[in-house]
């Protein structure tokens, strides 16, 4: 019997009550996992998981992930586990620590059953450019339909039902993205709420730790578990967080929502619109106040640019140390520390990366920094202060996560206009304004899940899990997974 298609909080009861063991939770993952046909995994983990499954005999009331099975995306880095990023420069790098977030997971006594496939050092919306190839949508088995990117391989797992739990990271949109198109839980908590230590950076001032479950309640948990000032990170808040599952509730009665009138009119797929405007009447009948507000048209338009500029300079930046000295594999034969960089930075990054690093060096020389990386600073900072300015009157924003329920690999749309550029790219405001932020799935359309996305003010996840928390029951699309769909 699999028990994997199961919440956390669902396995939890299971294993308090002694109906499972932690032991056979992680043989079913990790079995699995080895049939995973998506090209989810980096590595699995199947001898340090099973191990320390069986170490664990006498469940804890209270820890709700005790003896559950999680996997982690691979730029998280895990002690004596091999932690790539996906990329050929790093795909013999085995680190000495682990970070933060696994270290709090590990203490819980929750099981890493592997580690998962990225778009290369995060870079990427596609599940594309990792240096095992193409990362596959679980709903699609033509394998035509991309499960979006950069966490591409953790939200595969827990689509796929391998895993109920599955870490990721979020620079403009990496966990909310394919969170709709694998119709799950995609969480970004506030810009400092989780700490990134041991987290590749790739432009930190928009990394955010987060994470995939298959319902609002497990992403209470969640958070609860992995929120908290760290001494070792010190972008990471001293801010109390809150026992969310507790305080979670359905009343949503008076709670201003706004949707921006700009961004919905970009949204061109009639389906994901007219399922939309039901969730707007759904929010209606609790008694949420909901506006259409605007937002400058070209304000929007700039996002993609203006996030496209920042994160190359600072990926360009946070990337100079792999040089095949100080980390990354050498190619052999250099006979000057010049050629050991250049050899081992040529073969070790893919073509993208590359790309993005000659973007983010231009954008960062004396001569171009006024009109590109300044400028890019001073858009976000507008983009930033409006956005305020509406959750100043609002709870929350609320909007469609995509454009598309279905986004192939190979596009059938050309269109690159004003509209698609929004459609596609606005879930990256609550990267630029460091905002807690959650996509949920709203809707099937021929067996393919999309989502809608929830963003609230800084540091108030409490609002965003409600909001959520109140669809996600009126709409009974809790726990989606490829199990649960046969």
């Amino acid at each position: 019997m699999s028990y994997m298609d199961k919440t956390i909080l669902e396995l939890h009861e299971l294993l308090v009550n002694k109906k499972v063991t932690p032991y056979e939770l992680t043989k079913d993952a990790i079995e699995k996992a080895k049939k995973d046909d998506t090209n989810a995994f980096e590595t699995i983990c199947e001898e340090e998981a099973l191990e320390f499954a069986k170490s664990l005999s006498e469940p804890e009331k209270d820890n709700p992930f005790w003896g559950i099975p999680y996997v982690a995306k691979d730029n998280f880095s895990t002690k004596g586990i091999l932690t790539t990023g996906s990329s050929d420069i790093l795909k013999d790098y085995v680190p000495v620590f682990d970070a933060t977030v696994i270290k709090k997971l590990k203490e819980k006594k929750a099981i890493l059953i592997g580690k998962t496939t990225l778009d290369e050092l995060a870079m990427g919306g596609s599940g594309v450019s990792g240096h095992k190839g193409i990362t596959y949508n679980p709903y699609d088995p033509s394998h035509t339909y991309m499960v979006g990117g950069s966490s591409c391989g953790s939200a595969s797992s827990v689509a796929s039902a391998i895993v109920p739990f599955a870490l990721g990271s979020d620079t403009g949109d990496s966990i909310r993205k394919p969170a709709s198109y694998a119709g799950l839980v995609g969480m970004k908590p506030s810009w400092g709420r989780i700490s990134r230590y041991g987290l590749f950076p790739f432009a930190p001032s928009m990394d955010h730790v987060g994470y995939f479950t298959r319902s609002v309640e497990d992403a209470c948990v969640a958070l609860e578990l992995l929120e908290g000032h760290d001494e070792l990170d010190m972008t990471s808040s001293r801010k109390e967080g809150k026992k969310y599952l507790e305080s979670l509730s359905q009343d949503i009665k008076g709670k201003k929502i706004a949707i921006i009138q700009e961004i919905f009119d970009a949204i061109h797929d009639e389906t994901i619109k007219s399922t939309f405007l039901k969730t707007l009447e759904i929010f209606k009948e609790g008694g949420a106040i909901v506006d259409y507000v605007s937002l400058d048209k070209e304000l929007l338009s700039a996002i993609y640019g203006t996030y496209f500029v920042l994160s190359c300079a600072e990926a360009t930046s946070n990337n100079a140390n792999l040089d095949g000295i100080k980390f990354g594999s050498r190619v052999g034969g250099e006979k000057t520390y010049q050629e050991v960089m250049m050899k081992a930075r040529t073969q070790g990054f893919g073509e993208f990366i590359k790309r993005r690093f000659v973007i983010g060096s231009y954008s960062l020389f004396k001569e171009n920094q006024e009109e590109l990386f300044l400028m890019a600073q001073k858009a976000r900072r507008i983009i930033v202060n409006k956005v305020n300015e509406i959750l100043s009157e609002y709870d929350v924003l609320y909007a469609p996560c995509s454009g598309k329920i279905r986004n192939p690999f190979v596009s059938e749309d050309n269109r690159k206009d004003e509209d698609y550029l929004i459609a596609e790219n606005h879930l990256a405001i609550a990267n630029f304004g460091g905002l807690p932020s959650l996509s949920l799935p709203i809707g099937l359309d021929k067996g393919f899940p999309y989502g809608a996305n929830v963003t609230g003010k800084a540091f108030d996840e409490q609002t965003v899990f409600n909001i959520a928390y109140y669809l996600e029951a009126k709409l009974g699309l809790k726990n989606l997974s490829i199990e649960r769909r046969k």
